[in-house]
């Protein structure tokens, strides 16, 4: 994503909103005036309990950042903001009880309210609807390459892949090269069928597959013999790379253009 499109992306109200309660804290207790008369303090400076809870976020939000594959501005601040409205909601109750309830009320208020945009870009995407339904299209579909994207709608990194999962499938899709999607949130019996571990601290979420004739080719995050899984970002260029998307890009079409050819002798 550019950064213009960032920056388009910021003025959404989901992020206005968020970016507020992230910096609340700071921005109070550091302007003169209003800090002095929210906390009742002389100096708007930091305590050390403040620096120690601040410090300690930064650190959170960089090491489940990395985690999560987050490469753009949109994606650090999709994964970080739920750490820092946690971090200012510890801030504004050590302050002061009552601030930190009505800053609890409107935490919760703003995530009914300004919920996530989600990608609503074009795709060639198909949604199967649970198990049964994928399991038919991989038995049905000889000779066809599938992309399968296993998700939740909760997990920022399934968010933050979304549109990029959307549009490689419209780059390469083909009749032969399709791309699909399965929500394990809503449907775990497709989970647990193809191993994708779907809870609150699961690393294999998304997770992306690639079947030929109906059979699991590749797959990332991978996973070892010892069940321990790989980290992986999914970036466009990696998943490019990881499944050899050109490659098989090439393949289909020439499969394609054979089936013509002998379709036009017939």
């Amino acid at each position: 994503m550019s950064i213009k499109a960032d920056l388009r992306q910021l003025l959404k109200p989901y992020y206005i909103f968020n970016l507020i309660l992230s910096l609340s804290y700071i921005i109070l207790k550091r302007t003169p005036g209003v800090c002095n008369y929210l906390f009742n303090v002389e100096d708007c400076e930091f305590d050390g309990r403040e620096t120690e809870i601040l410090f300690f976020l930064i650190i959170v939000i960089m090491i489940r950042t990395r985690k999560s594959g987050s490469v753009s501005m949109i994606n650090y601040l999709s994964s970080s903001f739920i750490y820092t409205k946690v971090a200012n909601l510890i801030l504004w109750f050590n302050a002061d009880l009552l601030m930190g309830i009505i800053y609890g009320i409107v935490f919760i208020l703003g995530a009914l309210l300004f919920p996530e945009p989600a990608y609503s870009g074009p795709d060639n995407v198909i949604y199967f609807r649970g198990m049964q339904g994928l399991e038919e299209e991989l038995s049905r579909s000889k000779d066809c390459y599938w992309l399968i994207t296993f998700y939740t709608v909760w997990n920022p990194a399934c968010v933050n892949f979304a549109p990029i999962f959307a549009k490689l499938s419209t780059e390469y899709n083909l009749e032969n090269l399709q791309f699909g999607k399965v929500d394990v949130g809503r449907y775990p019996e497709a989970g647990k069928k193809y191993y994708v571990n779907d809870s609150s601290l699961s690393k294999q979420l998304p997770t992306t597959i690639l079947f030929k004739d109906g059979k699991e080719v590749v797959r990332r995050p991978a996973i070892d013999s010892k069940g321990t899984v790989s980290k992986f970002f999914f970036s466009s260029d990696n998943v490019r790379g990881a499944f050899n998307l050109n490659n098989i890009y090439e393949e289909c079409k020439s499969t394609l253009k054979l089936k013509k050819k002998h379709a036009k002798k017939d």
